[in-house]
């Protein structure tokens, strides 16, 4: 397994719709079309969006519906769901629905699947779904590849003939599901920087060894295929760069006490709030952990950690994630990044 090399390494956008103190909802989807718009003209190669439901801090609840207002807005840049969360739905809802769009955009619409259900009680009765609804996910995504595919017992319509390509959101037995159904794989979260120790590295993420060994090549992918989804930030300066990451890594801490995930705050209210000392040693150290599973810094910094993250995980593309309040620090970030990469 030979890592891609960096300089041409294709780089894609996940965008959450993070919610904004001070911003409607509305004008927050608006604000992820408009930079799904910039990511065309700066070259990268796909914008997804994401399902969530009943968080005050994400705005972004219906990804196709998202999905169609990007795609109408962008000419060539590949969309897609990051994912549409199968355990929620109908499998044959959500083949319809990736064939409509492939329908009306072909060759640009990405279908990225998660197993994860309502994050509270109340959101899994609204969803007419329980706890176990995700257990089910290796059935529901067999019987939602018959329909893409043109082999279920009824015809979904329209037609996709296999044409979407489907991303599984994988960890552990997700990565086993992937390679058995012959799909690409999304992986994220602290296992791409759990490297072992100084004196006993890892040399590649286990789990996608395991995938690559174990993949059967399908109408969707003949051969394995690795995004390495990450939170990313660039700036000019380190202390811009760990700015821009800040305000969701704290809205991630506080989520452990409040029990809900809010609106991402201004850097400099949650900066005020550590300096002032009124914030609990706990939180403090939450904080830390969510920034060393990410990567931010300088241009130069950024490509660095990213070559490190290429050569353990064999990632064909990088994925760049991450909600920021300060926009214009996000515009500048998208920018330096494709300049890296893209």
């Amino acid at each position: 397994m030979t890592p891609p090399p960096v300089s041409g390494l294709p780089v894609s956008v996940l965008d959450r719709a993070n919610s904004l103190a001070g911003a409607s909802d509305a004008e927050v989807l608006h604000g992820v079309i408009a930079r799904a718009r910039r990511a065309e003209t700066l070259g990268y190669r796909r914008f997804w969006v994401a399902e969530h439901h009943g968080v005050p801090g994400i705005a972004g609840s219906a990804p196709t519906l998202l999905m169609t207002a990007i795609a109408a807005a962008t000419d060539h840049l590949r969309v897609g769901s990051g994912g549409v969360m199968l355990p929620n739905h109908q499998p044959l809802v959500v083949a319809e629905q990736a064939a409509t769009l492939e329908a009306l955009f072909p060759g640009r619409i990405d279908l990225g699947l998660g197993r994860s259900v309502g994050f509270t009680p109340a959101v899994r009765r609204a969803l007419r779904r329980d706890q176990e609804a995700a257990q089910r996910f290796p059935e529901d995504l067999a019987e939602l590849l018959d329909f893409l595919g043109g082999t279920a017992d009824i015809t979904a319509r329209p037609q996709d003939h296999a044409a979407t390509p489907v991303f599984v959101l994988a960890a552990g037995q997700g990565l086993r599901w992937a390679a058995e159904a012959g799909l690409a794989v999304v992986v994220g979260g602290p296992s791409l920087f759990q490297r072992g120790t100084p004196d006993a590295p890892l040399s590649e993420h286990e789990g996608l060894a395991r995938y690559r060994r174990d993949f059967r090549p399908s109408r969707w992918f003949p051969a394995p295929y690795v995004i390495a989804s990450t939170t990313l930030a660039a700036a000019d300066t380190p202390d811009a760069a760990r700015d821009l990451v800040l305000p969701e890594a704290w809205a991630l801490a506080q989520s452990r006490v409040a029990g809900e995930f809010r609106p991402l705050a201004p850097v400099a209210q949650i900066k005020a709030l550590l300096d002032a000392g009124s914030v609990t040693g706990r939180d403090r150290q939450r904080v830390k952990e969510s920034l060393a599973t990410g990567i931010h810094g300088t241009p130069d910094q950024v490509r660095r950690q990213v070559e490190e993250l290429i050569t353990f995980t064999g990632a064909d593309e990088l994925l760049v994630t991450g909600g920021m309040s300060d926009l214009p620090g996000q515009r500048r970030s998208d920018e330096l990044v494709a300049g890296l990469f893209a």
